[in-house]
């Protein structure tokens, strides 16, 4: 894997004096590279400072390696606790003392206890996850073949990639490419996106595009490009078959054209 983005959201660093404590703080991390974390002090660095009396100056650790990214836990008291924010409530719990504890979630949400209200954690993006070509399963592993584009075709990011394709699936012809609102509306009918929000189907573009198609420029956070952004995602998906016609069945059922119409009409 090239790496790992691990992402401390504004706020979510502890409380301090009672109040959200924190800037937003991302980390891009390749093989090799080590992320420390906890309450820090000068003697004892931490790229991500976590502000709670619960927490030890040096809490843990984020390792990545060739292929996964391992978690250090260096508290000899408490646990820490590992979700899968994509899953059906999947966690993982890693032990005091755990040294090295290998993480397989694609995307993770790494908690820490605390004393008081404010929860503390970090995210942990794993966007190189490698799945083998199904055309090569079979073979010895030095001869099977893995995918250019790593997409996991359960995750919500894979439904905003379906539904801002879908236009183009259904009409073959250059229609406009979704709005953020519109993928908003589209899958309110999901089982897993009736709380999804504009923020989050922006999120999940800006992830698709510098992450897992690697689309994103230097100017890829400009208001003014976000429209060619999803126009390229789009372009790419649908030219090298990362979305096809049988990826539809994931989307909630369209909407009648007769109750599009009739809803116009009011």
């Amino acid at each position: 894997m090239s790496g790992v983005v691990v992402h401390l959201p504004r706020g979510s660093g502890g409380a301090d004096g009672g109040e959200p404590h924190g800037d937003a703080v991302t980390l891009r991390l390749g093989p090799g590279e080590v992320a420390r974390f906890g309450r820090g002090s000068a003697a004892i660095p931490v790229e991500l400072c976590l502000a709670d009396q619960a927490i030890s100056r040096l809490a843990g650790e984020i390792r990545v390696t060739d292929d996964h990214w391992q978690l250090t836990n260096h508290s000899t008291t408490h646990s820490y606790v590992v979700e899968n924010p994509e899953g059906a409530g999947e966690y993982l719990r890693v032990p005091p003392r755990r040294v090295g504890a290998p993480i397989p979630f694609e995307f993770s949400r790494v908690v820490l206890p605390t004393r008081g209200d404010v929860t503390i954690s970090f995210q942990v993006f794993a966007p190189d996850h490698l799945y083998l070509d199904p055309d090569a399963m079979g073979v010895p592993w030095g001869n099977s073949t893995v995918t250019a584009y790593s997409l996991n075709e359960t995750a919500t990011y894979f439904l905003v990639l379906v539904a801002l394709c879908e236009p183009r699936l259904r009409d073959q012809s250059r229609v406009a490419v979704p709005t953020t609102p519109q993928i908003v509306e589209r899958l309110r009918g999901h089982p897993t996106c009736g709380a999804l929000t504009a923020r989050a189907v922006s999120s999940h573009i800006d992830y698709l595009a510098e992450e897992k198609l690697r689309i994103g420029g230097p100017d890829s956070h400009d208001p003014d490009r976000r429209n060619g952004k999803r126009e390229e995602i789009v372009g790419l998906a649908l030219r090298f078959g990362l979305v096809r016609e049988e990826h539809l069945v994931l989307l909630p059922p369209p909407a009648a054209a007769g109750g599009r119409e009739r809803q116009a009409a009011r």
